[in-house]
């Protein structure tokens, strides 16, 4: 049995407006895209950028879009898109939950806005069919939307869930404003497991599945179709989140997920920058030591269209 990993990047936008504002003479000459490639020249490492499609004035008002993307890497994007992949995430980092209300015509509006820019920035061939939703949870309407848009898989939350009971204490953040707004029938609470506890207590949505059909599928290349949507919902991660580890943990983590057939690994972006209020100056470092321990337990990194 091949032993396979997969790993993806969430939040990412400032990759792009920096590419377009500094216009370096190759896509790899970039600080962020240098590590990806060097990642996957040492360690075979796939990669899948899930994108804004533009920055939040949380940090500011210098807005940049992807309309504003430059294409002047678009060859370049099509050329390695045997191993970097760009996927649709969300319109804007914040609100938290964007999607877990969300309608049918939302959803498909602000997809069709991000993959239509990739499509120009960077090819087709470069878009993936694999949606991890910003936060997680998104409404059924919204998995049909993004299913007739043409999403294969979406990535889904795991866990008991419960009934809401008004008490708005059991969510951080004011997070229960968030399931209350245009609720769904299917919105309701469950318990994360996470290293960051203070989300501990999180919302889910329709794209959410039970312990016993996670073990149906975890730590397996498969999913579960959904046929009342028609995509299937496959665990992308489950293996360490690099920005809440240090490599120390990551490595025992991933000691005890060696055997698995598949391994799904993840990271945020903006950690990257020294910027970033949470700058993690040992983001590339985590990024080496995973692929450098995955390719010594003998894991081959894919892309996405060899899930199932």
């Amino acid at each position: 049995m091949e032993k396979q990993a997969f790993f993806f990047i969430d939040d990412v936008i400032w990759v792009m407006r920096d590419l377009t504002r500094e216009r370096p003479k190759s896509l790899f000459d970039n600080a962020f895209m240098k590590m990806l490639k060097k990642g996957h020249d040492d360690y075979g490492m796939t990669v899948q950028l899930n994108l804004f499609y533009r920055t939040d004035f949380f940090y500011g008002n210098d807005e940049f879009t992807l309309a504003e993307m430059t294409d002047a890497y678009k060859a370049e994007f099509e050329e390695n898109s045997n191993w970097l992949r760009l996927a649709f995430h969300a319109k804007q980092e914040f609100p938290d939950y964007p999607y877990v209300n969300a309608t049918y015509d939302d959803v498909k509006a602000n997809y069709e806005t991000i993959v239509g820019e990739i499509k120009r920035f960077a090819g087709e061939k470069s878009v993936s069919p694999a949606i991890c939703p910003h936060w997680l949870p998104i409404s059924k309407a919204g998995c049909r939307a993004l299913a007739d848009c043409g999403v294969k898989f979406v990535t889904p939350s795991v866990g008991e869930t419960k009934e809401y009971t008004g008490d708005e204490s059991v969510l951080p953040y004011g997070h229960a404003m968030r399931l209350l707004h245009n609720r769904q029938p299917e919105t309701k609470l469950f318990a994360r497991r996470t290293r960051d506890t203070r989300i501990a207590s999180s919302i889910c949505a329709y794209n959410h599945i039970s312990d016993e059909q996670k073990a149906e599928i975890y730590g397996k290349n498969t999913s579960i179709y959904d046929e009342e949507v028609g995509l299937s919902f496959k665990i992308f991660g489950g293996g360490p989140t690099l920005n809440l580890n240090t490599v120390e943990t990551m490595t025992e983590t991933l000691a005890k997920l060696n055997g698995n057939q598949f391994i799904g690994t993840a990271t945020h972006e903006q950690y990257f920058y020294p910027d970033y209020f949470n700058y993690q100056p040992d983001y590339a470092e985590k990024y080496y030591a995973l692929g450098k321990i995955l390719k010594e337990y003998g894991y081959r990194f894919i892309t996405v269209d060899e899930m199932k």
